[in-house]
């Protein structure tokens, strides 16, 4: 796999079980995901497996848009990743969680791979008002990474 267009990690005071949990859990994502308004699964599958799916609602600012995504690896206390599409057909992106045993609790690393041709590039910055989408993410997932350690840590 080529290395990922943006990439953040933490070192987070819980174990990956716990992480795991709580990254997987799509229904509650939007508290600790930035633009996630909110998320739910779509069709019979409503856990984290391969081929599962949900759709996400997100938002930023005044903008809002759907994406349709399916789960294309869950290993629990180690990786959940997904594969998300605009409009159900579209490539969009790669998103995947790592996460990693440390003594004192687990490392956490949060990547995203830009899958947009040139056509859904200019879309998506219309759609989002984001032209650089490697740095927004990386930001973004700065901040969703921070909010995943304060709500895993608080209990």
């Amino acid at each position: 796999m080529s290395p990922p267009s943006a990439s953040v990690s933490i070192h987070v005071s819980a174990p990956p079980a716990v992480v795991y949990a709580l990254v997987t859990d799509i229904t509650g994502m939007s508290a600790w995901n930035v633009e996630c308004l909110r998320a739910e699964w779509v069709g019979q599958v409503r856990e984290a497996r391969p081929g599962a799916r949900f759709r996400g609602h997100n938002s930023r600012g005044r903008r809002r848009w759907s994406t349709i995504c399916t789960v294309t690896a869950a290993d629990p206390g180690r990786v959940f990743a997904y594969h998300v599409r605009a409009a159900g057909l579209l490539d969009v992106a790669l998103w995947r969680f790592g996460i990693t045993p440390t003594k004192t609790g687990c490392h956490l690393e949060q990547g995203t791979w830009d899958t947009r041709g040139p056509f859904m590039r200019v879309v998506g910055g219309l759609v989002t008002g984001v032209r650089d989408r490697a740095a927004h993410n990386e930001a973004n997932m700065r901040r969703t990474l921070e909010g995943i350690k304060r709500v895993v840590e608080r209990t």
